[in-house]
């Protein structure tokens, strides 16, 4: 075992290897030769391991994929989120995530790949996973830059296609579902792949998700600077509804239930996710492999350096379904407990924030640690920011408390039954029975009432000028995707930065008046700041005027200077950044 993965470190590297002064990362040219490698599908296999480490997953010293929100209006970490702020003004000279390195490495597999010899199927799965890459590797490019160069092929250094031009978006973005395409009719599926590779499910969510975010970011800046040149929202949407509608309807994936009131809870902190029917990919990590992380350290025993916003506590429905805005169920007076907030609430709220009486830690021999307080009194990495602190992928095993060894959910059904609402939503095309087969799963899963076309009004809703429907179906999204990561690309395809970005501050828990002014006396005024209302507000001495997110420049990040300098021209700056 030890023998195989020395091969495949050396293969990794080999192949992996780039020339940072080269416009396009170019590998070098004195690669093992393709007659001295590409025999078998098991050579395939190890080239296309190294693509596996560029998955989000738990890594390093933090909370993992549940800190991943740090970046949107869902948590306030400490760092404060140099995009919202606006405060940037000139490109950088470089930039790691415009790299090309890996997309050369998928270009220089699909050139050799078919010098292999054996099982023809086998091989074909391969070739499934390198296009599943390469969209992947172009879908996170065009996420952050818009539309890029689309380099099909290896490049040396006379190749004139070093200085192509960037491709328009909504280009850009049929040619990463084109590769979806091949990676869906060439990968297998889960039950007949090798566990831990990538399947066909993976493509067709990916391809759900690709398609919605392009979908609803044509539709809503279409008449902003980073319009695409044509306008094709309504097909990609489309497309994302096909994608979506044929993993559903095959039945391969349901959500999981354990059958208890904690089950949503209960997903995040398994420690195998082998047979979890909602799990569709996941790493797995192993302390006595060398291969753990230290979520259970910093989740939900600490602060963790940051903290759920009141935006998001807020975003919650009450038990009966309605908004808490209007809900007979809930009333001011409840914020002065956390204890009280969650009462008559969606039980997702309890599951995501920690809350008195919650366990925290099994112990042997001694009490097991419950939660009381929120962590407000320690160093930064220990320090909650808003006192609703994270409690979504706690680990109560003591034994987990420094190296853990829960695995981190990849990919997972729920986020394609959203994007199926959602997309069908945008479409004017929802149905109840598209409502009962996608967010009422989720909600019968927590006990919540089903969701109606005609919602109730929320006269706070996050988008007044959308209907209750699309604000529901946004809504939804929020609460059953907190925390994983998905928050920052919402806001940015729904153009939602003016609604809910620019000019605000992150709030917290309304500590002044609350069950905990007493216990945080002596910090409250200094170490948490606290606004007029009693709302603590971590970011009023750095942010006084709120976000000033530039509502012409920071939809997208600007290309590194030096990458427009080596094209001779060929690439133009992102709007806003010139």
């Amino acid at each position: 075992m030890k023998h195989i993965k020395s091969i495949a470190l050396v293969l990794i590297m080999t192949f992996s290897l780039g020339c940072s002064d080269d416009l396009l990362d170019k590998l070098p040219e004195d690669q093992i030769s393709p007659e001295a490698y590409w025999k078998t599908p098991n050579d395939l296999a190890l080239f296309l391991n190294q693509f596996y480490t560029s998955f989000p997953v738990h890594n390093g010293y933090n909370g993992g994929i549940f800190e991943f929100d740090n970046n949107s209006d869902n948590l306030a970490d400490i760092f404060i989120n140099n995009r919202f702020v606006g405060t940037s003004t000139n490109p950088p000279t470089s930039d790691g995530n415009w790299n090309y390195s890996s997309i050369r490495a998928v270009n220089f597999y699909l050139e050799n790949s078919d010098k292999a010899q054996g099982d023809a199927t086998l091989i074909d799965h391969y070739n499934g996973e390198a296009y599943f890459f390469r969209a992947m590797f172009y879908y996170n490019l065009l996420k952050r830059y818009g539309g890029v160069p689309y380099i099909d092929k290896t490049l040396n250094a006379d190749s004139p296609e070093l200085y192509t031009p960037r491709m328009p978006r909504n280009e850009l973005a049929t040619k990463i579902v084109e590769n979806l395409d091949l990676a869906i009719a060439k990968l297998r599926p889960k039950n007949r792949s090798e566990a831990f590779r990538v399947h066909q499910g993976m493509a067709l969510s990916l391809k759900s998700t690709v398609c919605l975010y392009e979908g609803t970011w044509e539709k809503y800046h279409n008449n902003d600077a980073f319009a695409a040149p044509v306008n094709e929202s309504d097909k990609f949407l489309k497309w994302a509804v096909e994608a979506s509608e044929r993993l559903i309807d095959e039945g391969e994936y349901s959500l999981y239930n354990n059958g208890t009131p904690s089950t949503y809870w209960d997903l995040f902190n398994q420690v195998n996710y082998t047979g979890n029917p909602e799990v569709m990919f996941w790493k797995k990590y192993s302390v006595s492999e060398g291969v753990s992380h230290y979520v259970g350290h910093y989740l939900p025993h600490t602060g963790s350096g940051t903290g759920v916003t009141k935006s998001l506590v807020d975003s919650y429905l009450a038990i009966d379904g309605q908004p808490i805005s209007v809900s007979p169920l809930y009333s001011l007076s409840q914020e002065n407990s956390l204890t009280t907030i969650i009462k008559d609430r969606d039980p997702r709220l309890a599951q995501t924030i920690a809350t008195p009486g919650d366990l925290l830690t099994v112990n042997v021999g001694v009490p097991n640690e419950i939660f009381n307080f929120p962590t407000f009194k320690g160093n930064n990495e220990i320090t909650n920011t808003t006192g609703f602190q994270i409690y979504k992928g706690g680990i109560t095993d003591n034994a987990q408390r420094n190296d853990s060894w829960t695995g981190a959910i990849i990919f997972r059904y729920a986020e394609v039954l959203l994007n199926f609402a959602e997309a069908k939503a945008e479409l004017g095309s929802l149905t109840q029975s598209d409502l009962d087969k996608s967010i009422n799963m989720l909600r019968t899963r927590v006990g919540m009432p089903a969701l109606n076309l005609s919602p109730v009004a929320d006269p706070n809703k996050a988008f007044p000028a959308l209907s209750d429907i699309v604000n529901e179906v946004r809504r939804e999204r929020r609460v059953e995707m907190a925390l994983e990561g998905k928050r920052f690309d919402d806001l940015m395809r729904w153009a939602a930065a003016d609604e809910l970005i620019v000019g605000k501050r992150l709030e917290g828990f309304k500590i002044v008046g609350s069950d905990m002014q007493t216990e945080f006396a002596d910090l409250i005024g200094s170490s948490i700041l606290v606004n007029a209302e009693g709302y603590i507000d971590p970011y009023m001495n750095t942010i006084p005027g709120g976000f000033g997110f530039n509502l012409g420049r920071d939809y997208l990040s600007p290309v590194p200077t030096e990458q427009i300098v080596l094209s001779q021209g060929s690439l133009v700056q992102n709007p806003g950044w010139n």
